[in-house]
């Protein structure tokens, strides 16, 4: 959520799915939340039905979500910045926004350096030989104070509020109809519909999904939401927010717990190669307040980071060596991300490739170069519960995986993992709520957990480098490993590590003993940057106390009946269930309006009180002008994001690498500008892209609701309610190549093809996009060669390999394809 909270990641949801139901309005885009998410779409109807909410959904296609809406618009895919950024300039220029809100709760009033520019489509600093921006002029212009400069008044003309303003005033509803291709009527109804809660005592909050995060420009749509939301004074408030809506359970643990190659736990990152110096790397990273008085909390980062190698290296981390800095690798290149690696298998650079609890040949785009890949490797270790195709992709399976097995000499090696109910632990959803779950049965056969498995081969190299050597030992040879059972590391033993505890006594300014060594941390306040701490994620500090496992806890009570059941499990970070709730009170502490009361300042207590634990320095009153976006250097939420995205300070509609239309409309002749000038591509797969006179149709992939990925393909019921591979393709086009519902069809782009059922449907609709008219191909994604339903073709075939900018996110939203009778 960049401009928001960078330093949590851009799919954790500010708010949570029960606070849903506290909305005025709900925009679902970018999602299918009814149904991708049916369990959670409950605090949508429940909004409708008690809060008398209104849903909005704009997408393609015509969906289960769309059946229940009051509103709905249809949008060309990849074109929601075009949409968002029209609705931008509407808000200021009809002046519906929450002015008070955006002026000392936003950067607006912050003054950008005078070299920053707009041009053409690019931004200041960039760089064509490397496609990428050097983002010194993206900054705030300093004072002689240190401190960024301000205009209260927002007429400077170099403030971001004017710049915000002077960069969408080309979004105009007749180029925004012509790019997305809803009506110019349907725009501005829908427009005035969410300015309408730009007012102290109304919400909107915003559902997104795969939908906008699969996109060359993926992380810039969710910013722009982020930026209409900060406009509208949105964030921090209950039924407010930018929510994302996480495929399945673990995904939010996953990138909390560092599992992204860049990332340490807790949203900490790894130095680059050039970074040798600790200093240097600490500093950079701990930001001062940029604005006087603010609390920017990343200030704190060496105590994380200390914390973080004291847990990985105990006695062996001090501060003679730095704690161990040397020991952590160093990026040569910004992210070891899923394109980087298939990329350099498919060039032969890998010999072996480690894939637990994913499967890339039926996931990561343009299967053919997937398959390359893998052949090219000595050995394949596939960890996993089920049989995926990408532990048999050597092995011939016909026409929906025809391969030459004698051709492939990669090992393949599969070690059965137990699934979830077969295990204890926590989940992290996308509400951040860490929800403790007890096994429900043994492990099948031979399977078993993965922390057993990845326990057993630590032990394994850990003796093979005592025995034999290396060339660089110590970080194996000295990492933590003192659990019960060595080769068998349980959960709750985890658990406690990441939570965190004293190592030595911790004392107060006077002395006294706050901590004794040895016992469990309360909270990451008590992180030290001396070596007296340790915590494996910072921002899970709290979740196993001295009172025991808070993840655990099951009680919903709700007191202030606004759905914050502060008893019902543990979310990070604190136990808070909106982030930055401070917002939800005016500049004097007291909440915008009666309806929306959730935090506020109690002057008799000297205190932050309310629904929830406040996202903010619990004793700082009003008077002493902190602002609630306690991340952020400068107090306030981002509209211009000069540090945290490398494509923009603001986003920019950019066409998908393959779009049904030739050019950008905003920057017509510009083909520096067509597509997003900073996105992930390599010149390889920039000649595998199809022209619109070949490919003409706009694809997209979605999901099904009796189906979950590639999951249910081993599941005989889910297969029987769903069980023929089929594409969907609108009436219109359907007459046009000749095709009846019932007929074969073979879908093809330049990189392959599927062949499936057609259903022919008046959910999709042809559009009119600037003056040619384009129609969208529907196209579910679940069907594969494994498991015991239907056999069918990975959809992954025909998507394009390149990715998002920021997170290197496949482009699986958007590229185009050919329908052929069969």
């Amino acid at each position: 959520m960049a401009g928001l909270a960078p330093s949590f990641g851009r799919g954790a949801m500010t708010n949570h799915w029960v606070d849903i139901r506290n909305a005025n309005l709900i925009l679902s885009m970018g999602g299918n939340s009814a149904e991708a998410h049916p369990v959670g779409f409950r605090w949508v109807t429940e909004a409708i039905e008690h809060n008398k909410a209104e849903l909005i959904t704009i997408d393609p296609r015509f969906t289960r979500t769309g059946a229940v809406a009051q509103d709905k618009a249809f949008i060309r895919t990849g074109t929601d910045i075009a949409f968002l950024g029209g609705l931008i300039s509407y808000l200021i220029e009809t002046d519906q926004i929450q002015r008070e809100y955006v002026l000392n709760y936003t950067d607006a009033a912050l003054i950008v350096r005078e070299d920053y520019g707009f041009e053409d489509g690019l931004f200041s600093g960039y760089d064509e030989s490397t496609r990428s921006y050097d983002k010194q002029s993206w900054m705030y212009e300093m004072g002689d104070d240190g401190f960024a400069r301000r205009d209260a008044s927002l007429q400077n003309p170099r403030c971001v509020y004017q710049l915000l303003r002077e960069h969408y005033s080309r979004y105009t509803p007749d180029m925004v109809s012509s790019i997305t291709g809803i009506t110019v009527d349907n725009i501005q109804r829908i427009w005035k519909k969410i300015a309408a809660m730009a007012v102290p005592d109304k919400t909107m909050t915003i559902l997104y999904a795969l939908g906008w995060t699969q996109h060359s420009i993926g992380s810039q749509i969710i910013r722009t939401a982020a930026m209409v939301q900060l406009l509208l004074g949105n964030m921090g408030m209950p039924g407010g927010g930018v929510n994302a809506l996480r495929g399945h359970s673990n995904i939010q643990g996953l990138t909390d717990l560092g599992l992204l190659s860049q990332l340490l736990p807790g949203y900490m990152t790894l130095a680059n190669a050039k970074e040798q110096d600790y200093r240097a790397y600490i500093d950079k990273r701990t930001k001062q307040p940029t604005v006087e008085g603010q609390v920017s909390y990343w200030k704190n980062y060496e105590k994380f980071h200390v914390s973080l190698m004291k847990t990985w290296y105990g006695d062996a981390a001090n501060e003679g060596n730095d704690w161990c800095f040397d020991w952590l690798p160093k990026l040569e290149r910004p992210l070891y991300d899923i394109l980087d690696t298939f990329e350099r298998m498919s060039k032969g650079e890998l010999n072996g490739y480690f894939c637990q609890g994913f499967n890339p040949l039926a996931s990561f785009p343009n299967r053919a170069k997937v398959t390359r890949a893998l052949s090219s490797l000595k050995y394949l270790v596939v960890m996993d519960p089920l049989n995926t195709e990408t532990s048999e992709f050597w092995k011939n399976y016909g026409e929906y995986n025809d391969v030459d097995s004698s051709q492939i000499g990669t090992e393949v090696f599969r070690l059965p993992t137990c699934c979830f109910a077969e295990d204890e632990g926590s989940i992290v959803n996308s509400a951040r709520w860490l929800q403790w779950h007890w096994a429900a049965a043994p492990p099948p056969g031979d399977s078993r957990p993965d922390t057993r498995i990845m326990g057993e081969l630590f032990l394994k190299l850990k003796q093979l480098y005592q025995a034999e050597g290396g060339v660089f030992p110590d970080p194996i040879l000295n990492l933590t490993w003192d659990y019960r059972i060595p080769a068998d590391p349980k959960a709750d033993e985890l658990a406690r590590e990441f939570n965190g505890r004293a190592l030595e006594d911790l004392t107060d300014e006077q002395g006294n003993v706050t901590r004794r060594a040895g016992e469990q941390l309360a909270g990451f306040a008590e992180l030290t940057a001396d070596g007296r701490t340790a915590s494996g994620c910072w921002i899970f500090t709290g979740c196993w106390t001295e009172a025991g496992n808070q993840m655990a806890n099951r009680d919903n009570s709700d007191p202030y009946g606004t759905g914050n059941t502060l008893g019902w499990a543990w979310a990070w970070p604190m136990n808070r269930r909106i982030l930055y709730n401070r917002a939800s009170a005016d500049v004097q502490g007291r909440p915008w309006g009666p309806e929306k009361a959730f935090i506020w300042w109690d002057g008799e207590q000297g205190a932050w009180v309310g629904a929830d634990v406040p996202d903010f320095p619990t004793n700082s009153p009003p008077s002493q002008g902190q602002m609630p976006f306690i991340m952020q250097p400068e107090g306030v939420g981002h509209l211009f994001a000069g540090q945290s995205m490398v494509d923009g300070p603001f986003p920019e509609h950019y066409e998908p690498f393959e779009s049904p239309v030739p050019q950008n409309l905003l920057h017509p002749g510009k083909e520096r500008a067509r597509n997003n000038p900073a996105a992930r591509i390599f010149d390889e797969d920039r000649e595998a892209l199809g022209k619109p006179e070949e490919f003409p149709h706009a694809a997209t992939t979605y999901r099904l609701t009796e189906h979950f990925h590639f999951w249910t393909k081993h599941a005989e019921l889910n297969a029987i309610v769903q069980p023929q591979q089929f594409v969907e393709i609108g009436e219109a086009l359907a007459s046009e190549i000749g095709i009846v519902a019932g007929d074969w069809v073979k879908v093809s782009s330049k990189r392959g093809f599927i062949k499936a059922v057609a259903v022919v449907t008046k959910r999709l609709r042809p559009m009119m996009i600037g003056d040619r008219q384009v129609h969208h191909v529907g196209i579910p994604l679940h069907w594969g060669f494994t498991g015991v339903a239907k056999k069918g073709y990975l959809v992954n075939a025909l998507t394009p390999f390149v990715g998002d900018a920021n997170t290197q996110t496949p482009e699986y939203k958007s590229f185009t394809v050919r329908v052929d009778k069969v």
